[in-house]
Order: C-alpha cells, then structure tokens, then sequence
C-alpha cells in the first residue's frame, strides 16, 4: 500500500470520528434543549388547566347566583307591595 493510500485512510477515519464526534454532542445538546422546553410546555399546560378549572367552576355557580336574585327581588317586590298596602 502506498503512502498516499494510507495518509488518506487515516485522514478519511478521522474525519469520520469528527463528524461522528460532533453529531453526537449536537444529538445531546438539542436532547437537553427539548426535554427544558418539554418542561415549560408542561407548565404552562398545567397552569391553563388549573384557570379553566376555576372558569368552570365559576361557569356553573351563575347560574345559582342569577336564580337566588330573582329570588331575592321578588321577595324585595313583596316587603314593597306588603309596605305600600300598610
């Protein structure tokens, strides 16, 4: 085999340890970056359920507090009617 041969051999090796090198340590870094943006994502899926949690339960109480007032003002309209008659 000649010197030729053998330089490029060696030179072709180490350029495929580099790429390989680096592919990996890139592979590590972007695995890093998604798994904290993964965590934020979490969080924030997390803290929207908790407010639509609380919307809904508000949602569902409207409906009493609206029934308990046309309760409340009839009965105001009958202490009116009652106090008018007096």
């Amino acid at each position: 085999m000649s010197d030729a041969v053998a330089v490029a051999l060696i030179s072709g090796g180490l350029a495929l340890l580099g790429v390989i090198i680096t592919s990996v340590s890139t592979s590590r870094r972007m695995t890093a970056q998604l798994e904290r943006n993964q965590a934020v994502t979490d969080t924030k899926i997390e803290e929207l359920t908790r407010e639509v949690r609380l919307h809904n339960n508000f949602a569902q109480r409207i409906p009493v507090i609206e029934r308990d007032i046309k309760v409340i003002n009839h009965r105001i309209d009958d202490l009116e009617n009652l106090h008018k008659g007096a």
